[in-house]
């Protein structure tokens, strides 16, 4: 037997990957190979085309794979062809012959159509390839340029990749899905281009060593060896497969535990020991002894089974001590924690509004794998969430709060019962609460898309978030915020509004979260006094100095949430604004000196509406006077913002309809 140079790998030492040179393609990276098995390369080739609103194509790439100078071939039964995107024509082809061709075509008109898992034509497509495939070539198109989808999905992927790894989610839409990820593709390898039959004949070449057999390709020429039964190794070295020693331990073999096994070349012998009956075989017939020998064993036996017994009743009584020892404790904590005027809150409320539900420790550790650091969401002052799946398929966050007052048990429970109770479309809702932990932790609905402070100041967004979705937002989060003010049977104050706490769905939709500093006002004060709480960048000053929370202390904080919107700054930047160490200071100033449009975010800055730049400005320096008093009331402010929404929506479709006309025409 020969050596061919075609299946050498080349190990870089410097990062441990495994590298395969092949022509055409240049260097790809092995991530798993095998004598039994298929091997895995990282192909990390995607084709891809994205478009503007207007449908330029703004970024494009299609790819060619060339594996005809190696042993390898993509696998038909491992591998799937795939394209993703809502107006997408993806095809896959023999590179130069033309030999094949073979594609998929998705789309949508609306992401609620398209469903996680499903890659049958809506928003995701798969197709299978043809045998003995060794290059091909991948192009993607589109019928629209995505202008009928364009905000949602503006760009269309396509790849041929191990049919195991990828799963179609909605994130996949995202343009830097697939940058820098690894793509495994599935390679079948064969030795020569001859048939079992043929390569036998030829002692020259015939690459199975001995105690091995050969196997014909199933994907194309050439054939695979492999050991015989009671064999291991490598079947193509010249001394070939090794004897299996059956009677070691670790290896199963058939043999009774009381009977004797013995190795034999590529197999083995069960037998009883001298003085016992039987052939020792489980499928046979079992050792006995004779009833003549002495009962020694038969003595240590015994001895054992009763030691093990022993053993098995002290684990099970320090078990059980143990579990009763940890029901009692949680029944403190659930007591401790008010579990007891929950549980009369809610049967108070059968048959009215849904209230909160009490779920169990257990529960909540099911959802979260035990609370897995890879269920992380967030962590803030206030504690950690975590992302759960609880057991009829529901997506939650479950906070786990750090500290609780246990002085403020009852008021606890009291905001755990309003809170529930709150149906508002901009206001996360809270669904539970579990009781028997030392500190509570609360369940709340799952948002998809992140935070709104992630999606203003996080440069590796894919897409900024537009000038009508920003005002928007402000709209809904300013509504949701009057409406705890001021529409709820009893005065909620946030006390810790922020972009970190606004969350976005899918749509964009605001929903405003985290109510860890809540506080409940009794419906006959205006104001109470409090320990400072809050976020330095959003604190109101003068609840700051006097202690004094108010609902203008919100609207402070929301005033600064809107000088976010508008300018794409930080509250607190580490370097500050010059002479101005806040966002604050500085957006005043800016207001001041008339230069607002110079501090305005760029990437909103030029869609031509500067009167509405500075209305909204104009609101959030009424949101920001340093006294209270002077403040609007959120509800004043949230009508204020409506109107200029509508007054956008208005504008904004007169200038499509102009458009349309003028292409029209």
């Amino acid at each position: 037997m020969g050596t061919d140079d075609s299946y050498l790998i080349t190990c870089e030492a410097k990062n441990g990957r495994s590298l395969k040179p092949y022509q055409g393609t240049g260097p790809i990276e092995v991530l798993e190979m095998s004598l039994e098995g298929p091997a895995i390369f990282n192909s990390s080739f995607h084709a891809y085309q994205c478009f503007s609103s207007s449908g330029e194509n703004t970024n494009w790439q299609n790819y060619w794979i060339d594996m005809r100078a190696s042993p390898f071939r993509f696998s038909v039964t491992r591998n799937k062809f795939t394209a993703i995107g809502c107006d997408t024509l993806a095809t896959i082809s023999e590179y130069v012959a033309q030999d094949f061709m073979s594609g998929c075509v998705s789309v949508c008109s609306d992401l609620g159509n398209v469903k996680n898992g499903s890659c049958s034509g809506i928003g995701c497509c798969q197709t299978s390839i043809p045998l003995n495939l060794k290059r091909f070539n991948v192009t993607i198109g589109s019928a629209y340029n995505h202008t009928k989808i364009w905000r949602s999905n503006p760009c269309s992927f396509a790849f041929l990749a191990d049919q195991d790894w990828f799963t179609f989610k909605l994130s996949d839409f995202s343009a830097d899905r697939f940058v820098s990820s690894t793509i495994p593709v599935v390679m079948d390898w064969a030795i020569g281009n001859q048939t079992c039959e043929v390569a036998v004949g030829d002692t020259q070449s015939y690459a199975c060593g001995p105690n091995s057999y050969c196997s014909n390709s199933t994907n194309g020429p050439g054939y695979r060896c492999f050991c015989n039964d009671g064999f291991q190794g490598n079947p193509y070295l010249s001394q070939g497969c090794q004897d299996i020693n059956e009677c070691e331990k670790g290896y199963n073999n058939s043999c009774y535990l009381s009977a004797i096994c013995t190795n034999t070349f590529g197999s083995y012998t069960c037998s009883c020991p001298r003085g016992d009956h039987g052939d020792g075989w489980v499928n046979g017939t079992r050792c006995t002894h004779d009833p003549k020998s002495f009962p020694l064993i038969s003595i240590i036996l015994g001895i054992g089974l009763s030691i093990i017994f022993l053993l098995v009743c002290i684990y099970f009584s320090y078990w059980a001590i143990k579990r009763r020892r940890l029901i009692k404790l949680k029944e403190k904590f659930f007591q401790e924690n008010g579990g007891l005027l929950l549980q009369q809150q809610i049967a108070s409320h059968k048959g009215g509004a849904k209230i909160a539900k009490i779920f169990t420790e257990e529960e909540l550790k099911k959802a979260t794998n035990n609370f897995h650091a890879s269920r992380i969401l967030g962590e803030g002052g206030h504690g950690t969430v975590f992302k759960g799946i609880l057991l009829g398929g529901k997506e939650v966050a479950i906070k786990k709060s750090k500290i609780m007052d246990k002085g403020q048990i009852i008021e606890f429970i009291n905001e755990v019962d309003i809170l529930s109770q709150i149906n508002h479309r901009n206001v996360v809702k809270i669904l539970g609460c579990c009781l028997e932990t030392q500190v509570p932790m609360l369940v709340y609905e799952f948002i998809s898309h992140g935070t709104l402070f992630q999606h203003i100041h996080n440069e590796n967004q894919a897409v900024s978030i537009s000038w009508g979705n920003r005002l928007r937002i402000a709209t809904e989060t300013a509504g949701a915020l009057g409406y705890l003010h001021s529409a709820h049977s009893i005065p909620i104050l946030h006390r810790d509004v922020k972009s970190c706490n606004i969350l976005l769905d899918d749509n964009y939709t605001a929903k405003v979260s985290d109510f860890g500093a809540s506080r409940l006002v009794p419906s006959d004060q205006t104001q109470m006094m409090t320990l400072v709480q809050g976020t330095l960048g959003y604190l109101d000053p003068e609840c700051f100095q006097t202690g004094q929370l108010t609902d203008k202390s919100d609207v402070y904080s929301f005033g600064v949430v809107l000088a976010e919107l508008l300018t794409g700054l930080k509250p607190l930047p580490p370097e500050g604004f010059g002479e101005h160490k806040s966002l604050v200071m500085h957006f005043i100033s800016s207001l001041e000196d008339n230069k607002l449009l110079h501090i305005l975010d760029v990437r909103v800055a030029n869609e031509r509406n500067k009167e509405q730049f500075l209305s909204v400005a104009e609101i959030a320096r009424k949101c920001l006077n340093i006294k209270g008093e002077d403040r609007p009331t959120m509800k004043e402010v949230a009508t204020e913002l409506e109107s200029l929404r509508i007054f956008y929506e208005h504008t904004w479709s007169q200038h499509e309809y102009g458009v349309t006309e003028h292409f029209c025409g």
